[in-house]
């Protein structure tokens, strides 16, 4: 029997994880395609166990983010919300590169978990 909490887990985080990151990322800069940034890091046999307890630590931070940014901005005015998602991404990125990684690693290993359901599954332990 598989855990069902152990699967939602993972795709909240998927979801919290690409909620603001990219934007945040992407202020600024050319967009480039993300499988030009670390393709070996994003191969599932290629996932060091040091990136997924990084990724782990980092997402736990980013949903703690997510989830106070999603109540500051359903109670600001509107005049305020641009502000806020500004704000947003600049604790999200902070929460992923406290651990170590860029926002496109932590984003490519997200996009595996999701894909991949042993990567996700090793993911999932590091969340318990």
């Amino acid at each position: 029997m598989k855990p069902t909490i152990g699967l939602g887990a993972a795709m909240t985080l998927v979801a919290a994880g690409l909620l603001f990151a990219p934007a945040a990322h992407a202020q600024g800069q050319p967009s480039s395609p993300p499988a030009k940034t670390a393709p070996d890091a994003a191969s599932p046999a290629n996932i060091p166990d040091k990136k997924l307890d990084a990724v782990a630590a980092a997402a736990k931070r980013v949903v703690s983010v997510s989830d106070t940014y999603k109540d500051k901005l359903a109670k600001a005015p509107e005049a305020e919300k641009e502000k806020i998602v500004g704000e947003a991404n600049q604790a999200i990125t902070k929460a992923v590169t406290d651990q170590g990684l860029s926002v496109e690693e932590y984003v490519s290993i997200m996009k595996v978990a999701q894909d991949d359901p042993a990567v996700r599954d090793r993911l999932v332990q590091r969340l318990k």
